[in-house]
């Protein structure tokens, strides 16, 4: 006498197995239809469009319309693409110093980089590139208004800006420049050390450990605490915001990525030895901390060790992950959200402020608009499972407590009120060896790696 379970088990296989199989077949067969207008699409333009376009031209059109169909972040990067992504990641480059991306066919600026023609010419988050000597570059693609923006050292560019509120447009003509990223700086302001991290890439965590031992071997064990400025920081390598939050943690999770599968959840901790000695950090974001810097902040704030404030971030929650094509393309494809210690997805809500601080030294800036993640046109949405999570549509109200307009924080030598306001919080949060000297006048000593 056969066993039960042979008996049942042919039976439910006929019943599922044909039905399944298919499912998956009709799948394929539609897959395949789709790929055959393709290749229709391309023979009929190869054949009959008004001018001779080559078939690499038409193919890699097709590749970065695919991808371009996704998300903001994924692309397919060319020869030229990846040589301009490596000069970035290691941190030199000729140009002009500036973080952009596209928006309805226009370049509109993320960040300027510290120190760089851009940032001293004064163009700011939010400006548009509206023209490139004279030549308008609407509806270009990004990478053809970057390569017009790179270039040697030496040489100048006319870019025409639209900027909110000013009554026309504006001209600034630079000089390019070899971009050498210098990703962390610092100086000490009274017992505080302020340390100003403005991009991750290769040499961030090195020079973060750099700023700390000279922060540490100028104020010694007198040193109120540190203020991370992570405001514009428009992120970079992941391991390197790994990198940095061990940096300051003792213990504890950093951030979890977490792809298509369920099961598919990586997640990095801390390694035991805090740097700073577990003194007090506060943290400053704005709308242009994004990727990176948010893992930074959003871990030292879930993990209770910074307090974080100035304005929500940028909002990008996404990995991108780099798969070489050939030795010279590769494909940047976003595989995976990541999450903060607690479970918060950073994704179009940013990292929210432990406490709401403007910047009160820059009177444009409630003027300028805001460009986050939740403004990129198919953006990745926030994938909001409890009801807990909220997206966040605008910035809260003025704070009546900051009145202060930037003629009367001029007049008491406050050039930066955001970093003003961390560092005097600092010397409240101080412990009890560094509050005599914690209130020392800011700018005290500085000091550049």
């Amino acid at each position: 006498m056969p066993f039960p379970w042979k008996i049942a088990l042919p039976l439910a296989a006929i019943a599922l197995v044909p039905a399944a199989a298919a499912v998956r077949a009709a799948a394929e067969s539609d897959t395949y239809k789709q790929l055959d207008t393709l290749m229709d699409v391309f023979e009929r333009v190869r054949a009959d469009y008004v001018d001779k376009v080559d078939d690499k031209t038409l193919i890699q059109g097709a590749i970065n319309g695919m991808l371009a169909s996704l998300d903001p972040h994924s692309s397919y990067l060319d020869a030229r693409d990846f040589q301009n992504m490596r000069q970035t990641t290691d941190g030199e480059y000729g140009g002009l110093g500036l973080t952009v991306t596209t928006e309805d066919g226009a370049v509109k600026v993320v960040s300027p980089t510290d120190d760089t023609p851009a940032a001293r010419a004064g163009i700011k988050s939010g400006d548009y590139i509206t023209h490139l000597n004279g030549d308008l570059i609407y509806g270009s693609t990004l990478q053809d208004a970057v390569d017009k923006m790179r270039g040697a050292a030496g040489t100048t560019v006319k870019l025409t800006i639209v900027r909110e509120g000013a009554p026309k447009p504006l001209e600034f003509t630079l000089k390019r420049e070899i971009i050498q990223i210098k990703p962390v700086k610092f100086e000490t302001r009274g017992n505080v050390g302020v340390i100003r991290i403005s991009t991750f890439n290769k040499q961030t965590g090195d020079a973060t450990r750099a700023a700390i031992a000279a922060i540490d071997k100028k104020l010694g064990p007198t040193a109120a605490g540190y203020v991370i400025d992570l405001r514009s920081n428009p992120g970079g390598l992941l391991d390197q915001a790994i990198d940095v939050s061990d940096i300051f943690l003792e213990k504890g999770e950093i951030v979890s990525q977490r792809g298509r599968s369920k099961n598919d959840i990586q997640r990095y901790y801390a390694h035991a030895g805090d740097l700073t000695g577990g003194r007090p950090l506060v943290v400053i974001v704005d709308e242009g901390s994004a990727s990176a810097a948010e893992i930074v902040a959003g871990a030292l704030q879930d993990q209770r060790r910074a307090l974080v404030l100035g304005q929500r971030s940028f909002g990008k929650g996404s990995v991108q992950t780099l798969i070489p094509m050939s030795q010279e393309t590769a494909l940047r494809l976003t595989t995976a959200r990541y999450f903060t210690p607690s479970g918060r997805s950073v994704q179009e809500n940013g990292i929210e402020p432990d406490i709401q601080v403007p910047q009160l030294s820059d009177p444009s800036r409630a003027e300028r608009p805001r460009l986050r993640e939740a403004d990129l046109r198919k953006h990745l949405i926030n994938e909001v499972k409890d009801g807990t999570e909220k997206l966040v549509e605008a910035d809260a109200k003025p704070d009546p407590r900051f009145a202060e307009t930037a003629d009367s924080l001029k007049k008491k030598g406050v050039i930066d009120f955001q970093l003003d306001y961390a560092t005097r919080l600092l010397g409240r949060l101080a412990p009890p060896a560094a509050v005599q000297t914690a209130a020392a006048p800011t700018g005290t000593a500085v000091a550049h790696n």
